[in-house]
């Protein structure tokens, strides 16, 4: 913390970003109150208004709303959440400076040797980096039917993923969830079963390369985002799928 107020302090800075890493979420906040500045966590987007001011993006209660925050004070700072920005095309007429700080010995002295504390079970669900995500929603029956979207998610090389109500219901841990209040998803393929598109869902997938939606709602507001919706019973489609994919599978 010491070393990023120093760093703050010398240049000055109008904005300074930190990943929503956990460890940017517990330097941030300790580098914000040394500095007495405001601190937006988990930002989904962040611009500048007409009057010049910088606008954070974020979700709040509970992903329902979509907050924009001006901090009164200076320098703004923020938490960015992983892959929520679209790469932009490469620019060769701006140029940036990058500034490396050394850390001397004598402030390493400082933090020399760690105590464990316990054991933390390691993250198994990579959602943000894969490259097809199964999700499903209200529209499965029970807890146990999931274990056909593990199936197919395992059938495509996949993770599967989840609309909020299921986390909610506590049919799978929130570690799948989709959506603002969960995680935010690009992947090559994102196959829905059984959900009709929430907003703060849609927020969560909407940048996916392809959509393919299962739904018996043709009206559905996912329908919007989808490169592919078909209308139809998942308990009917779903089960077909697998069926087909182990097929094609059995035949290379």
């Amino acid at each position: 913390r010491d070393v990023v107020v120093e760093v703050i302090e010398e240049l000055k800075p109008r904005l300074v970003l930190f990943g929503a890493t956990p460890w940017g979420r517990t330097v941030a906040p300790r580098v914000a109150a040394k500095i007495r500045t405001g601190l937006t966590a988990d930002c989904l987007d962040i611009y500048v208004d007409e009057n010049g001011d910088i606008v954070q993006v974020r979700p709040a209660f509970t992903g329902n709303l979509i907050a924009h925050i001006k901090t009164l004070t200076e320098p703004v700072m923020a938490t960015v959440r992983y892959r929520v920005f679209k790469p932009l095309d490469p620019d060769y007429s701006r140029q940036g400076k990058v500034i490396v700080r050394r850390i001397g010995s004598e402030v390493l002295d400082k933090y020399r040797g760690f105590e464990l504390l316990g054991l933390v079970r390691r993250k198994e669900v990579n959602l943000a980096d894969a490259e097809v995500v199964v999700s499903g929603g209200r529209g499965f029956k029970s807890k146990e039917d999931l274990k056909m979207l593990e199936e197919l998610a395992k059938l495509l090389n996949g993770v599967v993923g989840a609309s909020r109500p299921l986390v909610d219901s506590g049919w799978i841990s929130k570690e799948h969830q989709v959506g603002f209040s969960g995680n935010i998803v690009k992947p090559r393929v994102y196959i829905a079963f059984g959900i009709s598109g929430a907003p703060q869902h849609l927020a969560g997938m909407k940048d996916s390369q392809l959509v393919i939606t299962v739904n018996i709602d043709p009206s559905a507001p996912i329908a919007k985002y989808c490169d592919l919706f078909v209308v139809g019973d998942l308990y009917e489609i779903l089960p077909r799928l697998i069926e087909e994919l182990k097929k094609i599978k059995g035949r290379r």
